[in-house]
């Protein structure tokens, strides 16, 4: 998270990710600055949902890494402009598989 405690604007808001064919979901993100819900709605992982624990850490202006381990262990490192609407993902699956993804990024209304 920000070391001056500032909550990013993306905090208490919902994102959609989508990443061509390969997964479409919403980011709920927590008021809390640090819990993430979503739920996979489109794509080969359809129906996975998990709520996560991130780490966020700004790299530019609306522009954040974001991290956290699924409760599988597999990792995920999402780099997001959320300012510019595009979202890479990369994620390591509990089988040890490495998958990328880039998309796009867009802001919606809450399921």
């Amino acid at each position: 998270m920000n070391d001056d405690k500032t909550l990013p604007a993306f905090v208490g808001r919902t994102y959609e990710v989508r990443y061509g064919e390969t997964m479409t979901a919403p980011n709920i993100y927590a008021a809390d600055g640090q819990t993430m819900r979503y739920e996979v709605t489109a794509g080969p992982f359809k129906g996975a949902t998990a709520e996560v624990r991130y780490q966020a850490e700004q790299i530019g202006p609306g522009l954040y890494a974001l991290s956290w381990q699924e409760a599988d262990k597999g990792t995920v490192v999402h780099v997001d402009d959320f300012a510019g609407g595009h979202s890479r993902s990369y994620y390591t699956t509990a089988g040890h598989d490495f998958v990328r993804m880039a998309g796009t990024l867009r802001e919606v209304t809450a399921p």
